[in-house]
């Protein structure tokens, strides 16, 4: 290859981003020319330098990843796209794919799997680590995805509420003094806006909102 694949780093934790440009200029094929720390600064950076694949963590301040995706493409900015977050969910993986994304990888995969999944998307394919391919195949067959509204929709304004308490940090109890709730009515609509989400852990419902504009770093 003549010139090298331009990638830029778009992940709030620089310790995390030299650790990727490290792996990246391994190989000769690679060459990170941006770095970017939060969502908005991913867009400004696009609009003002040549990329050809941007490796893009989900949970960031000021503008989530999937928000960031969203409008990296309502823009028009022609750069490929390769999610690398610590989480695996099938949910995440279907919409950032939906969303614009060519390619999928979990932090915790091999460097080989990485470096994998930009040259494929660089090259207009998609791409995800090895052990996501059955369960996705999984979810997408198992008739989740004729879901077509957001299942965020499907809460009640009390569930949006406790929510949002929920991953900024407080404590049942404290949800129910702000709410003027009982502790186990609080438990109760918990249980219930898990189970409409189809999460089972907290970090679970913190990356949901981030992802969909309901909480920034600057709220924890």
């Amino acid at each position: 290859m003549s010139e090298k694949i331009r990638v830029m780093l778009a992940d709030d934790h620089p310790v995390l981003r030299a650790g990727v440009k490290f792996l990246l200029h391994t190989d000769p094929q690679f060459k990170v020319v941006a770095e970017a720390g939060d969502g908005e600064e991913t867009i400004r950076l696009l609009e003002q330098v040549p990329v050809d694949v941007l490796i893009i963590d989900l949970a960031m301040p000021r503008m989530g990843g999937l928000q960031c995706i969203k409008e990296i493409k309502a823009r028009g900015i022609p750069v490929r796209i390769v999610v690398f977050s610590m989480y695996g969910d099938e949910h995440y993986i279907k919409e950032v794919m939906q969303a614009g994304a060519l390619a999928y990888v979990e932090k915790e995969a091999v460097d080989t799997e990485l470096l994998a999944a930009v040259k494929t998307a660089f090259q207009g394919q998609l791409y995800l680590n090895r052990n996501k391919v059955q369960p996705l195949l999984r979810f997408l067959l198992s008739g989740q995805q004729q879901q077509q509204q957001d299942p965020f929709q499907l809460l009640s304004n009390r569930e949006r509420e406790v929510l949002r308490l929920i991953v900024k940090g407080y404590s049942l109890t404290e949800i129910g003094q702000l709410l003027s709730l009982s502790v186990k009515t609080v438990e109760t609509y918990k249980a219930r806006l898990m189970q409409k989400l189809g999460f089972s852990r907290k970090n679970q419902l913190i990356e949901y909102a981030f992802n969909h504009g309901l909480l920034d770093k600057t709220d924890l």
